[in-house]
């Protein structure tokens, strides 16, 4: 007899560059009702607090959408939305200052790249009578420490003159002082929530600069000194706050946006993905499944670190419900992941081509990797 799905879960993050998490899951789930018509499949597109987690809360918890026109990462105005439902808003960074979006434009640079777009998105939501923002952290072009998005919310800054001034991410050594009461009453009775998909500190060998900031565009030279510059941001908000924010788990996330969050806004960090698994009540809906299916364009250490393939492994595993994770790429290394809950990896990737020529047939690769792994389940005794 062979092996049937009647009931499976399609949870993929995006495939950065490439493909939304709602495009994975229409891919994924049209090829297994091509080949197992009566699979109840549940499809969710989430995401652990980068590009899509708006679209996700929308699709999933009927949230309503918000537009507003912001500032974009080098100052530019552009459009961007976010979730609303009740008092509850969600905002995701890539939407104001996303890699893709920098890419898009062909300029990366995170010794400009600034977050105050997020900063009037939290305002805008504030104003709109919300008391819960939750601001998904993930694929940002900018290594601003925050500041950006603080300025906005109203916090004050002054150079070793006592003079106030705003900083950029090349000028955050600058700063000797902060200002955070207009920010405070701005969100006096919110919860600021960072949805935080890493554990990264704030600086240092494994801190926002040295493993971040190399994707972002910065050669070896901006890396040196945006990390300096953020050392020297984490002892003004050491002595602003009186709590070591830059050794926090997560204060190097998005640019060390987290610390931001954290030491700025009175913020506090959650694991991105685990922030969406309690909302959508994933463990009832393991209850009875044969197969989880996820993905995520790039699988690697990071991967195993909190992010959506080991935070919905993690919960399957615990429930005795195979994993299978279906990626763009698979890095040395992540031979951890079956032990977290993960049955399976499968790469997308049909013959060795750099990332650049690859990403044009993603979608083509996906359903081809897709349609071959329900034709085994098919045969399967």
């Amino acid at each position: 007899m062979s092996f049937n799905l009647k009931k499976c879960i399609v949870i993929p993050d995006s495939f950065k560059g490439t493909m939304t998490s709602l495009e994975v899951c229409r891919i994924m789930e049209r090829a297994i009702r091509k080949h197992f018509p009566n699979c109840l499949v549940h499809s969710i597109p989430v995401a652990d607090g980068g590009e899509g987690t708006v679209e996700c809360f929308v699709a999933v918890l009927e949230m309503e959408r918000i537009k507003k026109e912001v500032t974009g990462p080098y100052g530019e105005r552009l459009t961007a939305a976010y979730a609303v439902k009740d008092t509850i808003a969600v905002i995701e960074t890539a939407s104001v200052a996303g890699l893709p979006y920098a890419e898009s434009i062909g300029h990366l640079s995170p010794r400009e790249g600034m977050t105050y777009g997020l900063g009037e998105l939290i305002r805008d939501a504030v104003g709109r009578g919300c008391k819960t923002i939750i601001l998904g952290l993930g694929g940002s072009c900018t290594n601003d420490g925050g500041t950006g998005m603080a300025l906005a919310a109203g916090v004050v800054f002054y150079d070793s003159h006592g003079r106030e001034f705003t900083p950029r991410p090349d000028t955050l050594c600058r700063i000797a002082g902060i200002n955070t009461e207009k920010a405070e009453e701005l969100l006096a009775g919110c919860t600021v929530i960072g949805m935080c998909d890493i554990d990264n500190p704030m600086y240092g060998e494994s801190g926002a600069a040295y493993i971040f900031a190399p994707q972002k565009g910065a050669d070896s030279a901006d890396v040196r000194i945006l990390n300096e510059n953020l050392i020297i941001l984490g002892q003004v908000l050491e002595k602003h706050t009186g709590k070591q924010i830059a050794q926090m788990k997560g204060s190097g996330a998005a640019g060390a946006l987290g610390a931001g969050i954290l030491g700025f806004l009175g913020g506090k960090l959650e694991s991105g993905i685990d922030t969406v698994l309690d909302q959508i009540e994933y463990e009832k809906m393991l209850q009875g499944a044969d197969m989880v299916f996820t993905g995520e364009g790039r699988f690697d250490s990071q991967s195993l670190r909190g992010k959506v393939i080991a935070g919905t492994s993690k919960r399957a595993g615990a429930c005795q419900v195979p994993v299978t994770a279906v990626v763009g790429s698979i890095e040395p290394d992540t031979e951890k992941a079956y032990s977290m809950g993960v049955t399976s990896v499968f790469s997308i990737n049909q013959k060795a081509e750099d990332f650049q020529t690859s990403k044009y047939s993603s979608k083509e690769n996906l359903h081809k990797t897709m349609d071959n792994l329900m034709r085994f389940y098919k045969s399967a005794r």
